[in-house]
This record gives C-alpha cells, structure tokens and sequence, in this order.
C-alpha cells in the first residue's frame, strides 16, 4: 500500500562485468555479480543476472543465505550446483536451488550457457490474485477494484 514507483532504465544503462578469465560475461540488472554492483534500486533486495558462460567456464556467485535462488537456462545445457547437489539442466529449463548455502555454481560442458539467474527474500505474505490485482487479502482486493475505477479512462 506504498505509492507506485517507476525506474526508466535502457539496456545501455545495465551494468556488465566480466571474470578476469574472460569466460563469464553478467549483465547485472539487480543485485551484485563479480565486484559490479546494479544501476536500479529495488524496493526490496533481489538478485536478477543474465550471465553468459563460454564452454568450459564456471562461476560460483555469491547469494545471501536467506534468498530463495532459481536459475532459468535460455540456451545450452549447464551444471547446476556442486557436488551430489550438481544437476545437468537443458535449454528452457529451470532449477530451483536449496537453502544450503551462500553460493551458486554454474559450469558448462562443451558448449556456452545462457541463464537468468534470481532470487530474493521471500516475504511469507499471504496471496489473494482477481486478474491483474495482486494484494493480502479479499478486502483489500475489494478496494483496489474500487480504486483502480477512479484511475479514469485512456482517450486517443
């Protein structure tokens, strides 16, 4: 029930980092990835990287102990996690990592990853969804119908 807040941001503004082997290239839209911290301000703290692997390329990033961490592959197929928590994941396909740790490791095989990297707190706050309106509770969702009556109409 804050007021709405808006952060233009083009894509030539997202920051880029690179590893000092070159093999790992993150554009760091929120949070922070390889010593670059991102240009936006979140309203609460999350992680939101898009990191491009080459073949043979790993990274363990850094993630606070209490997010919730998935991992989203765009293309190729990479290794998610270490040890007997490593998972093998495709293009398209997504992994949710436990709470078991303060990083995650990616590491391609014989050809470059593509993959989102996100995460955050999670708030514990109930739910209640009517189309586009997401709140606490039916009441509240009760008023923001009523609420978004009073916004006006779109004319050409």
């Amino acid at each position: 029930m804050i007021a709405p807040r808006y952060q233009e941001m083009p894509s030539a503004s997202i920051l880029v980092a690179t590893s000092e082997d070159g093999k790992v290239r993150v554009k760091v839209i929120a949070g922070e990835a390889l010593g670059v911290k991102a240009a936006i301000e979140t309203r609460t703290p999350i992680l939101y990287q898009h990191f491009s692997l080459q073949s043979g390329a790993t990274i363990i990033q850094p993630v606070p102990a209490d997010y919730r961490v998935f991992a989203y592959s765009l293309s190729g197929t990479g290794f998610y996690g270490d040890g007997e928590a490593c998972r093998q994941i495709g293009a398209q396909q997504m992994i949710v990592f436990q709470n078991d740790g303060d990083s995650v490791t990616l590491t391609t095989g014989d050809e470059p990853l593509e993959v989102l990297l996100l995460g955050g707190v999670p708030l514990k706050e109930p739910v209640v969804h009517y189309g586009p309106l997401v709140m606490n509770t039916e009441d509240e969702i009760r008023q923001a119908v009523i609420d978004a009556g009073r916004m006006g109409a779109i004319t050409h």
